[in-house]
């Protein structure tokens, strides 16, 4: 027993080493928080449950393709795509998200399983065609903005009213938008009324998809991968499995940030720069999430922060009315600083063999 004692380490060392492990997403939590703070003590209304609502409207889309992202990186690869498929999947629910309710919902299900499936052949396309991803999603995230500008050539369509109101505000109004409680019955939804419905989307689609795939044996495949995978090839692990279900995925996180942005915007709109504006934000918010660019480090919910992050420094730009012809400049320097910052490690390594582990 005292030989077991000896040898477990402390609760206190295994902390410390949690976070020296994890230094990069603990680091993204506390400047998450350090830029947030600020920002509500400088704007006018301060801190106010609408200023909340607003701020995560404007996240929602970018953190889902973030963690779209995430998906790719962590074994090791990059996809161009996924702004692209973000594009297409909100030009699909633009057209299918209205009439009845179960029109609605049919809708909303058919435009995510369109990005998953999307994200599968992007999977299958660079497993079997044994292509690089960074060429592979290049390629496939044309073919998504081409089908996106057949479906809407000019923007336009007409998403759910209801559902816009509901989904972009707080729990009370889409408690009140449908209906779900009669007066004197939802006491209890007092204390949570004010939370966001966006944020609450956030957090069920991460808590029901993300965390329960990480703890299964593909899961914990795509960081074996990411860290060496010839020797998750010898261990016998299922390499082209994790693979594609990693691009699917990524697809699927795509599609439901497409099918927010129609919900949010009301219509779709095949838009180009937006697909690459989106596409490269994600790898700049995977990076500020402490997920390493070469594989096998970091976690869907590091991009999760790294997007607020990203988002947190453009609401500066209002409160400080920043000229708008040097806002593109500021980005541009914050999106090179993230992007380098994934560089570090390769600069301290000394041999080159280390960087393939």
């Amino acid at each position: 027993m005292s030989a077991v004692t000896a040898t477990t380490p402390p609760r206190a060392s295994a902390l410390a080493m949690s976070i020296r492990q994890n230094r990069g997403f603990y680091g993204a939590i506390l400047l998450l928080a350090a830029l947030y703070l600020v920002y509500n003590f400088i704007h006018p209304r301060g801190f106010s449950t609408n200023v909340f609502i607003a701020n995560t409207n404007e996240s929602v889309a970018l953190a889902f393709v973030a963690m779209a992202q995430a998906m790719t990186v962590i074994v090791g690869g990059l996809d161009l795509s996924v702004g692209a498929v973000m594009t297409l999947t909100s030009c699909i629910a633009s057209e299918l998200v209205r009439g009845e309710p179960w029109q609605i919902i049919l809708g909303c299900i058919v435009s995510v399983a369109a990005g998953a499936g999307f994200g599968l052949v992007n999977g299958l396309v660079i497993v079997y065609g044994r292509l690089q991803p960074i060429i592979a999603t290049l390629a496939t995230g044309a073919v998504a903005i081409g089908l996106a500008l057949l479906i809407r050539p000019q923007p336009g369509g007409e998403v759910d009213l209801d559902l816009n109101w509901a989904v972009t505000n707080s729990i009370k109004d889409l408690a009140e938008t449908y209906h779900l409680f009669e007066d004197g019955e939802a006491a209890w939804l007092q204390p949570i009324a004010w939370v966001p419905v966006p944020l609450l989307i956030l957090v069920i689609i991460t808590a029901a998809v993300w965390i329960p795939f990480r703890r299964t044996v593909t899961g914990r495949t795509l960081y074996a991968i990411g860290s060496s995978e010839g020797a998750a090839y010898m261990s016998g692990l299922p390499i082209n499995r994790a693979k594609l279900w990693a691009f699917t995925l990524a697809g699927f996180f795509a599609g439901c940030a497409g099918l927010y942005l129609a919900i949010q915007t009301g219509s779709g709109n095949a838009d180009i720069p937006q697909a690459g504006a989106y596409t490269l934000n994600s790898i700049a918010a995977v990076v500020l999430g402490g997920i390493s660019l070469l594989g096998g480090v970091g976690t869907v919910i590091g991009a999760l922060i790294g997007a607020l992050i990203l988002r947190a420094i453009s609401f500066y730009f209002r409160i400080l009315s920043i000229d708008p012809l040097l806002q593109p400049l500021v980005e541009g320097v914050v999106l090179l600083a993230a992007v380098s910052l994934g560089a570090i490690r390769t600069l301290r390594v000394k041999n080159r063999l280390e960087l393939f582990r």
